[in-house]
């Protein structure tokens, strides 16, 4: 277990590792790879960490440190060793990035279903990391994915509207660069396949470039998909196996219906209708004359309708469901609550959660801009100028302007101070 692994490490002496764990996952989410970078720095020295996290709807994939080196990292570092990555064995090789091969140390974790990793890249010259080192990271980063875990199964209200925004606004951005990138590179497609080029040899090797970029753009948008979505089968399944234990030495019989669906859903809807199903299970065990419940997920193009279907009194009512954050997570996910009792035969309860997100009348406009333009505005609307822009955030002049031209577009203004101007009312 990590606890006793994380125990047994600081009893040895080698660091106050329970103290450690704690000073990590007591951060706010967006400070925790920060933080965990910073404890295990002098542990495991390094210039980068990376962390691909499928719990997290809202950003699954994180960097931190040397920008050289955390800004060419990308998912595809990291998917292949999320796939390959066996728990409790970390990992140690090289990585190409930045034209040059640096020695990683990647560590693997299932404490969330889906799983976890964490890449520490390191200095060229670097020593291999020892074997206590090397388990002491992984008990840490176990215990970071088992407090993300927790995080996403127990959502508040707030974390789950934004969690659903990101992912919406992530995936309105894909699909755009996807577009863009999609008929740029099969324009040069067009062009480096024409007759008119003398240069075969030339003309076969860039061809093949280009098809392998447009190969991985494309896996780029599956691998997003694969880590912000979960097939409704196997989210149905993890649904199951939490819902046995709670009737295994009681009378009442438990009938499963799994949905009859091959589409996957957005990991924060299976969330939400997984923990609303646990607490209207329990709500229905309460009752006394209770024999049988039926649990069911109907899939359609537009929503998840979860039923629990029991054969008591029939004396349940919306008022006595609504309780225990059923209410507060169907609002945010634009959800209902449905409960038909029949005196004498039982209840029927649905909730019906929405797969598709709905437009907000009034959108907020700041959302149309990427994480770096954000980053931007924030400073322009501070009244700083591109120079000091450009350094605090390690960019080159050129960069700024661009972004500041980009900003503009996007916010339909037509300078920089309507722009801080709308930055200010938004905020």
């Amino acid at each position: 277990m990590p606890l006793a692994t994380l125990r047994h490490m600081e009893l040895t002496g080698s660091v106050p590792a329970l103290t450690a764990a704690y000073e990590v996952i007591r951060q706010p989410l967006g400070e925790i790879l920060p933080r965990l970078s910073a404890v295990l720095a002098e542990l495991v020295p390094h210039r980068a960490a990376a962390e691909l996290s499928t719990h997290c709807a809202h950003s699954p994939f994180k960097t931190y440190g040397d920008a050289e080196l955390s800004g060419r990292l990308t998912t595809a570092h990291l998917a292949p060793l999320l796939a390959s990555g066996i728990p409790g064995r970390p990992w140690q090789g090289t990585l190409a990035l930045a034209g040059s091969e640096w020695p990683v140390l990647a560590v693997t974790s299932r404490a969330t279903i889906r799983g976890a990793v964490l890449l520490l890249v390191r200095d060229a010259d670097a020593d291999a990391v020892d074997a206590p080192a090397a388990a002491l990271v992984q008990a840490l980063w176990d215990v970071v994915t088992s407090h993300f875990d927790r995080l996403a199964a127990e959502a508040l209200p707030g974390a789950l509207a934004r969690s659903r925004t990101a992912a919406g606004t992530r995936a309105r951005v894909i699909a755009e660069l996807g577009e863009a990138y999609a008929a740029a590179l099969t324009g040069v497609l067009g062009v480096l396949r024409s007759r008119t080029l003398d240069d075969a040899a030339a003309r076969a090797t860039a061809t093949d470039l280009a098809v392998s970029a447009l190969v991985e753009l494309r896996a780029e948008a599956e691998r997003d998909q694969e880590i912000a979505e979960e097939p409704a089968c196997q989210a149905f399944a993890r649904l199951a196996d939490s819902l046995r234990p709670l009737v295994r030495y009681s009378p009442v019989r438990l009938e499963l219906g799994a949905p009859d669906s091959a589409r996957t859903v957005a990991a924060d809807v299976a969330h939400t209708a997984r923990v609303i199903v646990r607490t209207l299970l329990l709500k229905v065990l309460e009752q006394e004359a209770v024999s049988r419940v039926h649990v069911g997920w109907q899939i359609t193009d537009d929503a998840l309708r979860a039923t629990v279907r029991d054969d008591g009194s029939g004396a349940l009512t919306h008022g006595g469901l609504a309780d225990g954050g059923i209410a507060g997570r169907l609002e945010v996910l634009n959800g209902r609550l449905d409960v038909d009792a029949v005196p004498g035969w039982g209840t029927t309860v649905s909730a019906t959660i929405p797969l598709r997100v709905s437009q907000d009348p009034s959108p907020d406009p700041l959302t149309a801009l990427g994480e770096r333009e954000l980053q931007v505005l924030a400073r322009l609307a501070l009244g700083h100028r591109n120079r000091a822009i450009a350094q605090e955030l390690h960019i080159s002049e050129s960069t700024v302007k661009f972004h500041v031209a980009k900003i503009l577009t996007k916010l339909g203004v037509e300078s920089r101070g309507e722009a801080a101007a709308l930055f200010h009312a938004v905020a």
